[in-house]
């Protein structure tokens, strides 16, 4: 229809159809309505290997929490802990403090180009199999089946008026939901408490009041996102299906529908001849395990997670027809194309986007490992008085004064030395110091303490120059280990 023939309908007084009305009406909706999905069970790899993933995957989540780990007697003992209180990240054996934030920032980036090499080797497999998304709903998708059955038995029973059988079967289904969804958001904040001391107070009312906030959070979000929109997260929510067809190429691996073998697809007669035709008996087995909802056959596509269920579910239906495995596949565009062309297929691993994203990853992982074994568990911060600037003594020296902050990353006290590199002739003082060794700071386990130090020079020195460039150094007496600042001596003598 032209536009003309639109203005015309369109025009007052001019009569449409109920049909004309309601497609105008559809075509006027913002949304689409959701079209229930209900994935078939299938066996198979590729499903037991899903299993056992999320079988993993759901048990460190869950009682990673409660794993233990001795830093000593002042420290927690929770081995993953983020301790906001103490400013702390704890993860085994390491301990990363505020000011190391840059080793968050670079597990960041090894995490988004390990996702983008193993994006141009396999395709989505980080969607298929590991994505919190996919594991949960998952979940979710195996609870639902045994409280409602499997695919048809689910298809009756939402189309079945309501009964007492049908309100006890979804009752269950949600009320079952609703339990993992909670334990889902209870072990999320188990990770920035101490487990067993939350647990203790959680019941009774006397946890952080964030706990029950992102307690509600959690639980909300897994009850919502892999029970109710599930699909719809992956499809208008993540932003990795639009990301990835940058991240991949046509010699990628996939989850693919081989059309060399596969087409002119049909139905098939037991004892019929294969000969004219493909493999593909157009049963849909593959369409009905997808919990996508899509058709494999009609190409890539946005909404395709990778999860391989449908290899399996294609995979059974060979067997009985009596042909190949392998009809659905892990494969690539090209090869199909080469098989097209009568050309044998061909795998190429490594191509240059694969070797750019490994040579990346690698090199971040060098960087990141170099850092962290010079890490350095002593650092030392200079602040100069600046009211007043400096103060003239009655003998005409000049005084300045400092706070030194000394920070201690270990979980033991350190005896430290300080020195200060500058004038020859100038005089140290440290407040609270002990007279048998004034200039040897005690710095306390797993914290940052300020010292008061005082910095005086005779008249004749502070009256060379208006200021002197200073640098205090800590030494550990015991290690060996130092740290430096730099810093000024203000005189105010005339430049």
């Amino acid at each position: 229809m032209d536009k003309a023939d639109s203005r015309k309908l369109s025009a007052p007084g001019i009569p449409r159809s109920r049909a004309e009305a309601v497609n105008d009406a559809e075509q006027r909706k913002l949304y689409a309505k959701r079209e229930p999905v209900y994935p078939k069970l299938v066996s198979g790899p590729f499903r037991a290997f899903k299993w056992a993933f999320m079988a993993f995957a759901l048990g460190v989540y869950y009682f990673l929490p409660f794993l233990r780990w001795d830093r000593g007697p002042d420290a927690p003992d929770q081995a993953v802990l983020v301790d906001f209180g103490a400013s702390r990240f704890y993860f085994f054996w390491i301990e990363i403090w505020p000011q190391e934030v840059y080793y968050i920032t670079g597990l960041l980036i090894m995490a988004a180009l390990a996702l983008f090499l193993a994006t141009a080797l396999f395709g989505r497999v980080w969607c298929g199999y590991a994505c919190p998304q996919t594991v949960w709903t998952d979940l979710f998708i195996a609870v639902e089946r045994a409280f409602e059955g499997d695919r048809n038995a689910r298809i009756r029973l939402d189309r079945a008026p309501w009964t007492a059988e049908k309100i006890a079967r979804k009752s269950g289904k949600h009320a079952v939901w609703l339990a993992i969804a909670a334990a889902t958001g209870g072990a999320w904040i188990l990770y920035f408490h101490d487990a067993f001391d939350l647990l203790a107070n959680f019941f009774t009312g006397q946890a952080a009041i964030s706990a029950y906030v992102f307690f509600g959070l959690l639980t909300f979000t897994t009850y919502t996102l892999a029970g109710t929109m599930r699909e719809q997260v992956c499809i208008y929510m993540c932003p990795w299906p639009r990301i990835q067809a940058a991240m991949t190429d046509n010699e990628a691996l996939n989850v693919t529908y081989r059309t060399d073998r596969g087409e002119p697809r049909g139905p098939h007669k037991k004892g019929a001849s294969w000969e004219g035709r493909g493999d593909c008996i157009d049963c849909k087995a593959c369409v009905a395990a997808c919990p996508m909802g899509i058709d494999i056959r009609n190409g890539a596509q946005l909404e395709c997670i990778g999860c391989a269920l449908c290899i399996d579910a294609c995979d059974d239906i060979m067997v009985k027809v009596e042909r190949p495995k392998g009809l659905i596949a892990y494969d690539t565009d090209d090869n199909v194309a080469r098989r097209l062309r009568g050309e044998k297929p061909r795998y190429r691993f490594l191509r240059t986007r694969v070797l750019v994203y490994a040579v990346a990853l690698f090199a971040t992982a060098a960087v990141m490992l170099g850092t962290y074994a010079m890490r350095t568990t002593l650092d030392v911060n200079v602040l100069r008085d600046r009211n007043p600037n400096f103060v003239t003594l009655s003998d005409g020296s000049v005084r300045n004064g400092y706070t030194v902050k000394v920070l201690n990353m270990t979980h033991e006290t350190r005896g430290l030395e300080l020195s200060v590199e500058g004038p020859a002739d100038i005089a140290i003082r440290v407040l609270a110091a002990r007279e048998d060794a004034p200039l040897t700071l005690a710095a306390p386990p797993d914290r940052t303490t300020d010292f008061r130090v005082y910095l005086t020079l005779p008249r004749e020195a502070a009256a060379a120059a208006h200021s002197f460039p200073l640098t205090f150094q800590v030494r550990d007496l015991e290690t060996g280990e130092t740290a430096r600042a730099a810093a000024t001596f203000q005189t105010g003598a005339p430049r």
